[in-house]
């Protein structure tokens, strides 16, 4: 059984707009983009316990680690970009 509290919480006008925006542009509840933002600072302060991990981002290159290329060689950039002709 599912046991939820309900309660009143006093806003900023801007504050609430805001985050009100926000959930119907993501598609959720303004509740739950609450929730989820009250669980954040307190697992925060509970030395980052309890928090979602992020899922690392995908990598390309080398598994070594190595560079493929070198970002701040622009010729490097560029002809790595134009490897593969014309498109």
């Amino acid at each position: 059984m599912l046991v939820c509290m309900r309660t009143t919480i006093n806003l900023p006008d801007a504050l609430g707009s805001e985050a009100k925006a926000r959930a119907h542009a993501q598609g959720r509840t303004f509740t739950s983009l609450v929730e989820e933002g009250l669980r954040m600072v307190l697992a925060e302060e509970n030395g980052g316990t309890n928090v979602r991990r992020r899922q690392p981002l995908p990598t390309f290159g080398d598994p070594d680690g190595e560079f493929l290329v070198d970002l701040s060689d622009r010729e490097a950039l560029w002809a790595a970009l134009d490897a593969d002709g014309p498109r």
